[in-house]
């Protein structure tokens, strides 16, 4: 699918420098989308649970935003034919950095607006947010020890 048939088709929008007849490309792996991570569900299935009390509902056509940027920022928009991907946010990530859970039949598709489109190739995900760590400022200099972690914000 090109870009422009998907926005065509979701009512979305990117921002202008980005090429709209480019095909989407669509992963069957680790895939990450600014501060978003895509991964396979399996690979995480022995820590993080889904929630029994909610189950995954359908994806609609026009999506359903999963993250917003900093300040308000650029949406990661999550979209899929009628009937094809279910996704619920009710995951219990001991990391606390997962964001949804999807099982799809078909295609799913990640839009934002600077980063156009990426795939999600048909199975079970995870979509994580990314997180970086901060170094320690000790005594004028940086120290190898790490204070922490922040959510990466795109």
């Amino acid at each position: 699918m090109k870009l422009s048939e998907l926005l065509d088709k979701t009512a979305l929008d990117v921002h202008g420098h980005l090429e709209r007849e480019v095909s989407v490309p669509v992963v069957d792996g680790l895939q990450a989308q600014g501060d978003l991570l895509v991964l396979p569900f399996d690979l995480v299935s022995s820590v993080v649970q889904l929630h029994r009390y909610q189950g995954p509902g359908e994806v609609p056509p026009q999506g359903v935003e999963l993250v917003r940027g900093a300040a308000g920022g650029n949406p990661h928009t999550l979209t899929a034919d009628p009937g094809t991907a279910r996704w619920t946010p009710s995951v219990h990530d001991p990391l606390r950095l997962a964001v949804a859970y999807l099982e799809n039949t078909a295609p799913a598709y990640l839009v934002h607006p600077e980063h156009g489109a990426t795939g999600i190739a048909p199975g079970r995900w995870l979509v994580r947010r990314q997180r970086e760590h901060v170094p320690v400022r000790r005594g004028g200099g940086w120290s190898s020890a790490w204070s922490g972690s922040s959510l990466v914000a795109d």
